[in-house]
């Protein structure tokens, strides 16, 4: 299902909230696992799983990779104010960014606010300065380098 399409998705039941907060843990884990750690059957377990991808509750799996560990030692929190009604273009254009991790369209102050994962603040300014506001309807950025990261100690859906 395509995201605001309409359609409300149901609200997770309990097991079903369980069964994402173990596979968010490891994504990896068997079904057979799975169904054991929140006690139900490897049927039941199973149909749960394939109804959340089903769903778009569940979007996919993936490695969780540290961004030092693997050469990204410079990270920024990128806003950027935009043209009025620019942001399809301003966004597939953000898209193809080397280093751009994750884009968001905002209300408030700015338009956009971009995670960027660069190897060093060389690479940093050169998507800032030389790729970012050089795309149309880029109006302005401002950057805030990352010190140190967390993840919240609960995720919502448990």
């Amino acid at each position: 299902m395509t995201p605001g399409a309409g359609r409300t998705a149901r609200p997770l039941d309990e097991v079903d909230r369980q069964i994402v907060a173990e596979l968010v843990r490891d994504g990896r884990m068997s079904i057979r696992t799975l169904a054991e750690r929140v006690h139900v059957s490897r049927t039941n377990a199973y149909a749960r799983v394939e109804r959340l991808l089903r769903d778009g509750v569940i979007t996919g799996f993936r490695a969780q990779v540290a961004p030092e560990q693997a050469g990204l030692g410079t990270s920024a929190y990128v806003a950027l104010k935009i043209e009025q009604n620019t942001w399809r273009e301003v966004s597939a254009q953000l898209a193809r960014v080397r280093y751009i991790e994750h884009a968001a369209l905002l209300g408030g102050d700015h338009d956009v606010l971009a995670l960027v994962r660069a190897p060093d603040n060389a690479a940093l300014r050169d998507v800032v300065l030389g790729q970012v506001q050089s795309i149309a309807g880029v109006l302005s950025t401002r950057t805030w380098l990352v010190f140190e990261e967390f993840d919240g100690t609960r995720p919502p859906w448990v």
